[in-house]
């Protein structure tokens, strides 16, 4: 699953062309790397070089980049491209979405934005980030709410403060043709369940709450539940390898540039992986 089919950047400039949408001309002055150049830098390192911030993957183009991307700009100027890209990310990870999968794996994961003890004194997202809690404990920054499919794509994504509950982003997980749904305690609920059912066709499969004495499951359930880490090892590798969580940004732009990065970067490697 993490092995991406692309070996030189090159070959990524070309996929990354061909999924772009098509792009009117604007007024002013064209910009000095086109969108799919300044994609390409950025999906490039974070892929394969695993960069963790666009200062560290503005530097390493210049310095083994430079023949490619001749009209590579100053850092402020790339900085400000990288931005104004968030659309144009957003439409294409919406896009890649496995829409079509019906069986999908539910869960969420805490994202912090800067350390606990910082939280009072943190100023970049005041008034987006939240507290929130888990079986960890306590949490600065958001919460990322996803539904992977069985091989790894994302199904549905869903940004919200941490402090937000897992259940009231369920229903932007499984548009789509899903028909079943697997997570864990938090999806359980009844009255969830019988909303999914009745609005979306949607099945739920969860593991009883731990004040549940008993629930009856069948053979294909309990399977489906032994299936569930599918989605914690995609958490652990956007967090771990492709460095999701950072206190690096110094706006909320900055942010949410930096969780597309990520989030296309791995779409695009389960994809062509």
């Amino acid at each position: 699953m993490h092995n991406l089919q692309i070996q030189d950047i090159t070959t990524l400039f070309v996929v990354v062309d061909d999924c772009l949408p098509a792009r009117t001309k604007g007024r002013g002055r064209p910009g000095a790397l086109s969108d799919s150049e300044t994609l390409t830098i950025l999906l490039w390192c974070t892929l394969l070089l695993r960069q963790r911030n666009i200062i560290d993957i503005y530097r390493f183009a210049c310095r083994y980049h430079r023949g490619e991307f001749p009209g590579l700009p100053n850092y402020a100027n790339f900085v400000a491209h990288c931005h104004r890209l968030i659309p144009v990310m957003t439409r294409m990870l919406r896009e890649s979405l496995a829409l079509e999968a019906p069986l999908r794996f539910a869960d969420s994961t805490m994202v912090e934005v800067c350390r606990l003890i910082r939280a009072d004194s943190h100023r970049v997202v005041k008034g987006l980030a939240a507290f929130g809690k888990n079986w960890q404990g306590w949490h600065y920054g958001f919460k990322l709410h996803a539904s992977v499919a069985p091989d790894g794509r994302f199904c549905g994504l869903r940004l919200t403060p941490a402090n937000v509950h897992d259940a009231q982003a369920l229903p932007f997980l499984v548009e789509g043709e899903t028909k079943v749904v697997v997570g864990d305690t938090h999806y359980g609920a009844s009255v969830m369940g019988r909303r999914m059912w009745e609005e979306k066709g949607v099945f739920i499969v969860a593991p009883p709450h731990p004040k549940q004495r008993k629930k009856i499951l069948a053979g294909w359930q309990l399977l489906l539940l032994k299936a569930r880490p599918k989605i914690e090892s995609v958490f652990d590798y956007l967090k771990n390898h492709l460095g999701l969580v950072t206190s690096f940004p110094r706006s909320a732009t900055g942010y949410l540039f930096h969780y597309l990065r990520v989030l296309l970067a791995y779409q695009l490697m389960v994809t062509l992986g």
